[in-house]
């Protein structure tokens, strides 16, 4: 299975809602915003170590592994995510080792399986929104890695946007010269850029029960812009964030 099917709160997130939860699994993540718009790499959802040997052997080594579960936000903090497993043994003996790890930092999760990915490289960008309870829905851009955890190199608008909004989002980062093709990096393409966070704006102002949303990262590649990674939260109430 390649890449999530597009899926608004009312497909994947509904089932979230039914159940009583507010946070999303990873696949159901990456449908909802896949749902908006926003392209996602290739990847497949398994329940067993044998699944995901064949997706793996579907999408091509090397691959990366991240578990999936509702009840798992830091996949990393409980040794849920493997990268760069470049053979059937590699990623047998990590999948083995990533389930122990599961089982022992997070006893109670409840683990729906994992996710094999392609692996992808490139310039990592961020865009998250958040709920100010004074201002209303937030919307982030900036850019992802050691650029957002050591300089905040980010901006924000309140939702919606508009295609001049998301111009200047990209013009206020500091790191811009990068997305231009500075140093070497892969030049961005600016006008998906905005196609994006457009998109993001349309799909948060439809779907008012998402609390917090993020793409982190977001890759420009040689291959044009690749969302990697998801988190989405739902608030209990669809009126908590004033738009």
């Amino acid at each position: 299975m390649s890449g999530p099917e597009a899926g608004g709160i009312g497909g994947a997130g509904g089932a979230a809602a039914a159940g009583g939860r507010t946070v999303l699994d990873l696949w159901e993540a990456r449908r909802v915003i896949s749902g908006m718009g926003v392209p996602f790499d290739r990847a497949a959802l398994a329940s067993s170590r044998h699944e995901a040997v064949r997706a793996a052997s579907g999408i091509g080594y090397p691959v990366a592994m991240k578990i999936v579960s509702p009840d798992i936000i830091h996949k990393t903090e409980v040794g849920g995510v493997r990268i760069n497993l470049s053979s059937e043994k590699a990623l047998g003996d990590a999948y083995d080792a990533m389930m122990s790890s599961v089982r022992q930092k997070a006893p109670g999760a409840h683990v729906k399986g994992v996710l094999i990915e392609e692996m992808v490289r490139g310039t990592e960008l961020i865009i998250g929104s958040s709920c100010d309870s004074q201002f209303g829905r937030m919307l982030m851009f900036g850019m992802g890695g050691v650029f957002v955890e050591i300089y905040k190199d980010v901006s924000f608008r309140l939702v919606p946007i508009s295609p001049f909004d998301a111009g200047e989002m990209i013009e206020e980062i500091k790191g811009k010269a990068i997305l231009d093709g500075a140093r070497g990096y892969p030049r961005a393409d600016r006008a998906e850029i905005v196609r994006i966070l457009l998109a993001i704006s349309d799909g948060l102002m439809r779907q008012r029960d998402i609390l917090e949303l993020d793409i982190n990262p977001l890759m420009v590649t040689e291959r044009g812009l690749i969302a990697v990674d998801a988190r989405v939260i739902l608030s209990e109430d669809a009126r908590t964030c004033p738009v």
